[in-house]
């Protein structure tokens, strides 16, 4: 009977060795789905900064545009802005110098 005992007993060690093997291969396996369900979203949202990011550079590139046109449209309102001051100076010259007329043609 030792023999067959020691057969039961192999027999018992290699079952409780292949139900722990079963135990650790389905820990794994759900392991795996956990780890691959985490790299999906991770994923998902890598695509989305990524979308976020390029949406970001066009208004980037669009705002140095505007930024450029409105500097562009600055200048040219500064420059019209000294014209027009140059133009009232001259006016102001004109009639100080039609009322001087005014005043000597009063005076006489």
């Amino acid at each position: 009977m030792n023999a067959v005992e020691e057969s039961v007993d192999s027999l018992a060690s290699l079952e409780e060795r292949i139900n722990r093997a079963v135990q650790i291969i389905s820990e794994l396996r759900s392991d795996n789905e956990q780890l691959h369900a985490k790299l999906k979203k991770s994923q998902e949202e890598f695509g989305a900064l990524q979308a976020e990011r390029d949406e970001a550079q066009l208004l980037a590139e669009e705002f140095q545009k505007e930024s450029g046109g409105l500097e562009l449209k600055v200048q040219q309102l500064s420059e019209e802005c000294e014209s027009l001051r140059d133009e009232r100076k001259q006016v102001k010259n004109r009639i100080e110098k039609l009322l001087n007329q005014l005043d000597l043609l009063s005076a006489s």
